[in-house]
C-alpha cells in the first residue's frame, strides 16, 4: 500500500518537480539542506530530488490524521531507515570521492604529471588504473558494506513485518465494516 502511494507520488511528476534543491525551503530529512514540503492537503508520500551527497531520493511520509499506533510504528521505522541510509551513503560517497582524488593525485605525481594539463583540463587516469582504485576501495570497505547490508536486511524485514501487520488490521477492519453494513 505504501509502495503504491509512493508510486503515485512519483507518477505525479508535477508534484515531484516542486522539490527544489536551491533557494529557500524546509530542511530535508536528515538535515541534508534545503528541501521540499508537500501541501498540507496531500494524502500521499512525496519523493524528492536526489540528495547531492548521498544520491538518494528523500521521502516525505504522509501522516494520516487517524494514524493508528501500529501505522505510526511503521512510518517511524521507514523514516528511521531512510535517515540511517542517507547518513551512511553521504559518508560513504564523501569518503569515496576524497580517496579517489587522492589516488589520482598520487598516480599523476608518480608519473610526473600535473593535476591539470596545459589547457587547464583535469588530467585523468585510464580505466585499468582506476580499476586498481575501485578494487582497493571495495576491499578496504568490505566489512563496512557487509555490516551495512546486514543492518539493511534487518531493518527491511522489520518494515515488511510491520506492513503485513498493518495490512492485516486494515483487512479485518474492512471485513468487520462490511459484515456490519450487510446486516443493515
Amino acid at each position: 500500500m505504501a509502495a503504491a502511494r509512493a508510486g503515485r507520488a512519483l507518477r505525479a511528476g508535477a508534484n515531484c518537480c516542486r522539490c527544489s534543491s536551491s533557494g529557500g525551503g524546509a530542511e530535508r530529512p536528515g538535515g541534508a539542506g534545503p528541501g521540499f514540503r508537500p501541501p498540507a492537503h496531500s494524502r500521499h508520500d512525496w519523493i524528492g530530488p536526489p540528495d547531492r551527497l548521498s544520491n538518494l531520493r528523500p521521502v516525505i511520509f504522509h501522516v494520516p490524521q487517524d494514524e493508528s499506533a501500529l501505522e505510526r510504528r511503521l512510518r517511524e521505522a521507514r523514516q528511521d531507515t531512510q535517515a540511517w541510509n542517507q547518513q551512511f551513503w553521504a559518508r560513504q560517497n564523501a569518503s569515496f570521492q576524497q580517496e579517489k582524488e587522492e589516488f589520482i593525485y598520487s598516480r599523476l605525481k608518480a608519473k610526473g604529471l600535473a593535476v591539470r594539463d596545459e589547457t587547464g583540463q583535469k588530467a585523468t587516469l585510464n580505466a585499468e588504473e582506476m580499476a586498481d582504485f575501485y578494487k582497493d576501495f571495495l576491499s578496504k570497505n568490505f566489512r563496512k558494506h557487509m555490516h551495512y547490508n546486514r543492518d539493511w536486511y534487518k531493518r527491511n524485514f522489520t518494515i515488511t513485518f510491520l506492513m503485513g501487520q498493518v495490512a492485516l488490521v486494515r483487512a479485518l477492519r474492512w471485513l468487520r465494516w462490511k459484515k456490519k453494513n450487510v446486516g443493515n
